[in-house]
Order: C-alpha cells, then sequence, then structure tokens
C-alpha cells in the first residue's frame, strides 16, 4: 500500500530525532558487493553493515554497542 506524502513527512520527521545518519562512500563495485553479501545472508545492506560495525564495536571497546 502506498505511504501518503503525509505519512512519509511523519516517518521522516521521526527519524530525522531518533537518528544519527551517516554517509558512506565506497568505490565503484563496492555497493553491488555489500548488496551481494547482505543478500546472500538476508539482510539489507544497512543490516549488513551495522552488524559488522557492532562486531568490531566490541573488539575495539570491548563493550556491545546499540547501532
Amino acid at each position: 500500500m502506498p505511504v501518503s506524502k503525509k505519512q512519509q513527512k511523519s516517518v521522516n520527521k521521526y527519524i530525522e530525532k531518533a537518528y544519527d545518519r551517516i554517509n558512506l562512500t565506497v568505490k565503484k563495485g563496492g555497493k553491488q558487493k555489500l548488496h551481494e553479501a547482505a543478500t546472500a545472508k538476508e539482510m539489507s545492506i544497512n543490516g549488513y553493515i551495522k552488524k559488522a560495525l557492532k562486531a568490531q564495536l566490541l573488539v575495539d571497546l570491548r563493550q556491545d554497542v546499540d547501532l
């Protein structure tokens, strides 16, 4: 079902308030490789990257971080 402009505006407002955004730049072809790896694990690219970051933060900070 399509989302109305009003609903999308509300969602965007919530996201802006509740989340930080990070832009990630990768070399040409990197996005496709991330997509393939994420899809193989039935994950989104965002979820795949967040899982990898959480694992690295656990090593670096020795604590679980909620991303």
